[in-house]
């Protein structure tokens, strides 16, 4: 699981190659139109590379070994197969065992996504300004989350946080991000500054990337 949420944000973070076309091309219609040509071509061959490797993976050692499992398991199952199918009523039970097991982690993910799509990307991109970064300013902050994001789905398989009420919690405490930022919108000056919205930018994306992935990756081991 942590693999398939830090998959999802590798592909964020390829708005790096926004600051390389920003860089090398002017911001007149014909710039933009060679960035926007650059973007698709770089996606489109990335898109490409993903689908080969796709198709090459069953080769793989560790694919066959675990294909071989699978197929291993379902032969089991067939031979021990139950002459009495479930009924529409224990598929019912079942199904709600399952979510009165996950349900927690279910609110925990709530409003992580609800405060990240709040705040990102509409405030970044509109609400904020830098009369030094100027129209960089926007580009470095989204990169800064994307980056941070992936580093936050990638920090699980490092170190995983295995309570769940501590990881739930923090999880519904990302509500501060709220306060926070409106601080470096109405508040001290100092707050209206690069380095306070960088730093918890780059925080915002930090904590989304890895109590998402925490709670992902715990709430299919209690089922």
């Amino acid at each position: 699981m942590q693999a398939v949420v830090a998959g999802t944000t590798v592909s964020g973070v390829l708005s790096f190659l926004r600051i390389i076309t920003k860089a090398a091309f002017s911001q007149d219609a014909t710039g933009l139109r060679k960035s926007a040509i650059l973007y698709f071509m770089v996606g489109t061959a990335l898109m490409v590379v993903c689908v080969v490797f796709y198709n090459l993976a069953h080769r793989l050692p560790l694919i066959k070994y675990y294909n071989e499992l699978k197929a291993q398991a379902v032969i089991k199952e067939k031979q021990e197969k139950d002459p009495n199918p479930m009924t529409g009523a224990q598929f019912r039970s079942t199904l709600w065992k399952v979510v009165g097991h996950v349900k927690w982690f279910g609110f925990g993910i709530a409003p992580i996504y609800v405060v990240t799509l709040s705040i990102f990307p509409r405030y970044i991109t509109e609400d904020v300004h830098s009369a030094i970064l100027k129209d960089w300013y926007a580009i470095l902050l989204i990169t800064g989350y994307n980056v941070f994001d992936l580093v936050g789905k990638f920090l699980t398989a490092v170190y995983l946080l295995e309570n769940e009420k501590v990881a739930i919690g923090a999880s519904v405490a990302r509500l501060l991000f709220y306060p926070l930022f409106l601080g470096c919108l109405h508040g001290p000056k100092f707050f209206r500054t690069e380095i306070p919205v960088t730093i918890l930018t780059c925080l915002l994306g930090l904590t989304n990337g890895y109590f998402t992935s925490v709670l992902m990756i715990l709430a299919p081991k209690t089922v």
